[in-house]
């Protein structure tokens, strides 16, 4: 297959979809809702990204990530844009991205259009036994975009991905 071939904008979304997030090896940048656009003019890719929030300490390793993956593809020159505008969400996560991360142990956040209520209060299910009687122990987990959590059923600890 040709460099030209290869470099469709349906090649370059099934190559990022294989492009893990750094600090969520399970899910891709494409289903974490990162990615925003892709753009190919013969052997250059324009790729378009909203970090989940503005100081990720991840934004090189993604940005790193995704060039790698694109030259790997054929890619002669990968320009990797970072917007801010619209800013992510937790709602751009995609339900595939929200079943592979509960399968982690990361309770996945609300879908929340933009419902402040929730955000402020979210319903959080233990993502290993399914309860819903849980307490929050600490409102920042490993990450500032997580949350620790307790589960009074299993009396498991977990992290909760917050709705942003």
């Amino acid at each position: 297959m040709s460099t030209s071939e290869q470099l469709t904008e349906d090649a370059i979304w099934q190559a990022l979809r294989q492009v893990m997030d750094p600090e969520i090896p399970v899910v891709s940048l494409v289903d974490l809702g990162v990615v925003r656009a892709v753009e190919t003019d013969g052997a250059h890719v324009r790729v378009v990204m909203t970090p989940t929030f503005s100081g990720c300490p991840a934004l090189h390793v993604m940005r790193a990530l995704v060039e790698q993956k694109l030259q790997d593809l054929g890619a002669a020159s990968v320009d990797v844009e970072m917007v801010l505008n619209p800013p992510w969400t937790s709602d751009d996560i995609s339900p595939e991205g929200r079943e592979k991360l509960r399968a982690f142990g990361l309770a996945p956040p609300p879908v929340h259009q933009g419902d402040q209520t929730i955000i402020l209060q979210p319903q959080v299910t233990c993502p290993r036994c399914g309860s819903s009687r849980v307490t929050v122990k600490n409102t920042f987990g490993s990450t500032l975009c997580r949350a620790i959590y307790y589960c009074l059923d299993c009396q498991d600890a977990f992290e909760q991905f917050k709705p942003l």
